[in-house]
């Protein structure tokens, strides 16, 4: 009860000293978190966007997204080193991929709707990937707010659990890099012929396509040569997967 009015009394005075904005921001860092918010002024930093300032005292989330990159990763490694005792190099780097990669990270900082904690209004159009980049500021700012050792936990144990982390074990990430492995293990030639394309909308996109020796396996559009490949990496993957069962064959590929 002592405690439960303890707290309670250091809402308030927190709330007193924060303007509506901070006691916004700390509120609900630290109900994501587990832990009291102890400088907002790296959390105001985490979720603010670049401007065209030329202000160079202006911060923005980019230092500790680049901060929170690695401990991130430092955590992941740890992490996976332990609990898999037995892995070798490959399965640990395609494991920590799996976790890290923008694609996931995306989607965790999309679920903690982090882009609701932006401090300030962006003149151009939000990247698609400014929910996994604030994921990542975040941990940088929890890291210098507090310890490794209590980042670690709050990664682990609120962030990205094992539970979420052990479902990724048997998700494909990058079909192109599967297909790759899988052509090098079966001594084939499989490559990719990617060109510019107009549409009828004359909207211009990229359209790949997928070559296993002499046949022609898959074809895809999108508005990268990047994206293009991967789509198409996928197409093929499902279709050679129906003839070869890759997807078995890639279990002992790392």
């Amino acid at each position: 009860m002592e405690l439960k009015k303890y707290f309670s009394k250091f809402l308030i005075n927190r709330k007193k000293n924060f303007s509506e904005k901070d006691y916004f921001l700390s509120t609900n860092i630290s109900q994501i978190t587990g832990c009291g918010v102890q400088n907002i002024n790296l959390y105001r930093e985490a979720f603010s966007l670049k401007t065209s300032s030329r202000n160079t005292q202006i911060k923005n989330y980019e230092r500790l997204e680049f901060l929170g990159d690695s401990v991130l990763g430092a955590i992941i490694s740890c992490h996976l080193f332990a609990t898999y005792p037995d892995a070798n190099e490959g399965y640990l780097t395609q494991m920590k991929s799996k976790i890290v990669n923008r694609k996931n990270l995306n989607k965790l900082g999309t679920e903690l709707n982090l882009i609701k904690f932006l401090q300030n209004e962006s003149s151009t159009a939000l990247s698609e990937n400014i929910a996994g980049n604030l994921f990542e500021s975040l941990v940088g700012a929890l890291y210098l707010d507090l310890d490794y050792e209590t980042c670690k936990k709050v990664v682990l144990e609120r962030l990205l659990t094992p539970t979420e982390i052990n479902k990724l074990e048997n998700k494909i990430v990058s079909y192109k890099g599967l297909l790759l492995e899988w052509s090098q293990k079966k001594k084939v030639n499989l490559c990719y012929e990617t060109c510019e394309e107009l549409q009828p909308n004359k909207n211009q996109v990229f359209r790949s396509f997928v070559w296993l020796n002499e046949e022609k396996i898959s074809n895809a559009t999108d508005t990268s040569k990047k994206k293009a490949e991967e789509k198409a990496a996928q197409r093929a993957f499902y279709i050679l997967n129906k003839k070869k069962s890759i997807l078995e064959n890639s279990k002992d590929l790392a």
